[in-house]
């Protein structure tokens, strides 16, 4: 599928798929859908979905009849890591996105209240540097003494 978003040419037939990723096993049934994350050679990534008439990727044809459709929908760089993590194996995200840490050692799990704006600087900086959010901050806390 090829299609232009905001200026931006998206096609599957170009980009390099990084996984898949179905809701079930039968594509007789008419809730059947499946994704596939794609990434662009300049590194944009992109979701290709399609489904059938009762999926979330239908498309009306008439009054009261659905057919099935696809649709190509943009992802920012966090958006497309967070459907990998939930979607694709650990292997498949690690080849994409970087090793993640099996152990976080000692860390003690706590709780706090940052601004929107510091939450949103924090999971830039993770999605960036490939590392945990506690790792940032705990490196952050122990800087300051």
């Amino acid at each position: 599928m090829k299609k232009i978003i905001n200026g931006r040419m998206y096609n599957t037939d170009t980009a390099i798929s990084i996984g898949e990723w179905s809701n079930m096993s039968d594509i007789r049934d008419f809730n059947y859908c499946t994704e596939t994350l794609y990434r662009k050679r300049g590194g944009e990534y992109f979701l290709h979905g399609e489904g059938n008439a009762a999926s979330k990727y239908a498309r009306s044809s008439g009054q009261n009849v659905w057919s099935g459709g696809e649709q190509i929908i943009p992802l920012s760089y966090d958006n497309a890591r967070q459907w990998a993590e939930e979607h694709l194996d650990a292997d498949d995200y690690e080849s994409e996105f970087g090793e993640v840490p099996e152990d976080e050692g000692e860390a003690v799990p706590i709780s706090v209240r940052v601004s929107p704006a510091a939450k949103a600087a924090l999971d830039r900086l993770a999605a960036k540097t490939g590392r945990s959010k506690g790792e940032l901050v705990s490196e952050a806390i122990l800087a300051l003494q």
